[in-house]
């Protein structure tokens, strides 16, 4: 989301925010228990089998740039180098193309499997794909920055199937792929299309480009307005109907902030499905984070986030407006279509400081299961593994603390959402049918408080309780246990605390899931 900051921070300095560690000592609230009452919550609505999604930059494909570590900003700015970060010169450095065969990298990413994988990003917008066997020019032509091989296609879709992923991308909008109109033209995407075609590939839905209202200096200097924006659809489209009748097509793909009083970068989705002719999608697409990270904002602005911040009820609850906003559009414009949020993650500018942590935890469970419930059919992290935003880290590979979340949202939230009531402060409650249980149900409690809470369950459970010696720490216990890969990569088994009695103890600041498989839950019969 370069475009973004480029409009809001101006020449801001880059702050980083100190990790400050937080105590988990806590007494018993004096609360009463909370009675679950699983065997009796109503269905809500169904979601997409791949709902929780990633992206994978196409960065990754074709080496390029990226957010610089924090450990690296620190060094630049003991050593003088930081200077304005306008044209992100400063919080920007080269990356390599990542290695996408590497065994550890997909047993990681099946373990999340079924799911979708989001090739694109700002680098999609200006990509050149070489389309012969010939060895890949070391510069990009005239009219876009960086170079896409046949091999480096190849390997995103063998990734792709290896992991048990559906591939969504988007196309070339940089000035090479315009004509003397400055209209779109598939002068990329045709060849691109033909050539994964014949390497038994299959793309599952794409977006025109990546994020319409934002510029990308010095890709998209000045964004696009939904005028123009609705003429490319529609050229979009034709293309499409005749190249590939089987992709699906998402839009309007806007970036969008939950910034307190900042809402669309520039202008909104309401425009771009307004413009004349009106895009037609299958599936309402956008774009949301709901902060600056300290790259591009420091914390205490009103555009930043600090941690003290994490794990209150404004900053849990960003998502929500902009969700509702798109179902109201979606109702108006592409009724009946799938709503996803096709780019998200903790913070734009690559992720907070505390997003590799366990403090982050809270956010990226509590963010699914809102928006699951509120309407949401599949939400991309970005990213699987860049910058802070990564569930895996970059550089080892080894996963971060809301990793182990994630396998297991994978591995009992199934497709039924459930109505486990209104929310309490400081105490979240989710519930789905079990996955793969007929009858079952899970639940997630989140307790964001310092003090224990109790669950009455109405039968036995199975708890997979995570906490952290410091939420500021990529350590996270399972019941107690640390988690981390076996000395050959391997995951470890992620067992749960069994219990006979009918009672739950929440750990302070811990982040629970809650399996019940025999709660005998009508609505769960069939799932």
């Amino acid at each position: 989301m370069l475009g973004i900051v480029t409009r809001l921070i101006g020449g801001a300095s880059v702050l980083v925010l100190a990790a400050a560690g937080t105590s988990h000592a806590g007494s018993s609230s004096g609360h009463a228990p909370v009675r679950i009452d699983a065997r009796s919550y109503p269905p809500v609505r169904t979601i997409d089998e791949r709902f929780q999604s990633y992206q994978i930059g196409f960065s990754h494909l074709t080496g390029g740039e990226t957010w610089k570590s924090y450990d690296q900003l620190e060094k630049d700015k003991a050593s003088q180098k930081t200077g304005a970060a306008r044209d992100f010169s400063a919080v920007r450095e080269a990356r390599a193309p990542t290695d996408l065969t590497s065994e550890k990298f997909r047993r990681l990413t099946s373990a999340l499997a079924p799911l979708y994988i989001r090739y694109s990003g700002t680098t999609a917008n200006s990509v050149y794909f070489h389309d012969s066997d010939s060895p890949a020019p070391e510069q990009a032509p005239e009219g876009f920055t960086v170079v896409l091989s046949r091999p480096a296609w190849k390997g995103a879709v063998d990734f792709a199937e290896a992991v048990d992923a559906k591939i969504v991308t988007s196309f070339a909008n940089s000035p090479g792929v315009r004509d003397g109109a400055h209209a779109w033209t598939p002068l990329m995407a045709k060849p691109w299309l033909d050539y994964t075609r014949s390497i038994g590939g299959e793309i599952y839905a794409a977006e025109l480009f990546n994020e319409p209202n934002a510029p990308e200096p010095p890709r998209i200097l000045k964004g696009h307005t939904p005028e123009e924006f609705a003429r490319d659809y529609a050229a979009f489209s034709r293309f499409m109907k005749q190249a590939a009748p089987d992709v699906k097509l998402a839009g309007p793909g806007t970036a969008t902030l939950g910034i307190p009083g900042v809402g669309s970068i520039s202008t909104s989705s309401a425009q771009y499905f307004a413009a004349n002719p009106m895009p037609k999608v299958d599936i309402v697409s956008y774009h949301f984070y709901p902060a600056l990270a300290q790259r591009c904002a420091p914390p205490t602005s009103p555009q930043g986030v600090s941690a003290d911040q994490a794990l209150s009820e404004d900053w849990l609850s960003r998502p929500d407006a902009e969700l509702q906003r798109h179902k109201e559009l979606r109702d108006r414009y592409a009724p009946g279509a799938p709503i996803w949020l096709t780019e998200t993650g903790g913070a734009a500018c690559g992720g907070l400081t505390w997003q590799p942590t366990f403090l982050d935890v809270f956010r990226y469970v509590d963010f699914h299961a809102r928006m699951a419930k509120q309407g949401l059919d599949a939400a991309f992290t970005h990213a699987l593994i860049s910058g802070s935003n990564g569930i895996i880290d970059e550089k080892t590979l080894d996963p971060n603390a809301s990793y182990w979340a994630a396998v297991l949202w994978r591995r009992l939230m199934g497709t039924q959402v459930l109505d486990a009531g209104e929310q309490q402060e400081g105490l979240h409650l989710y519930a789905h049918c079990m996955r793969g249980v007929n009858g079952g149900v899970s639940l997630i409690a989140l307790n964001l408080k310092q003090q224990s809470r109790t669950l009455a369950t109405p039968v036995g459970a199975e708890v997979y309780a995570l906490t952290s010696p410091e939420l500021q720490s990529r350590t996270v216990l399972l019941n107690g246990k640390p988690l981390a890969l076996t000395a050959d990569d391997q995951l470890p088994s992620l067992e749960p605390r069994r219990g006979k009695s009918r009672s739950v103890t929440l750990a302070p600041l811990s982040v629970n899931f809650v399996a019940m498989p025999k709660a005998a839950n009508p609505s769960c019969a069939a799932h």
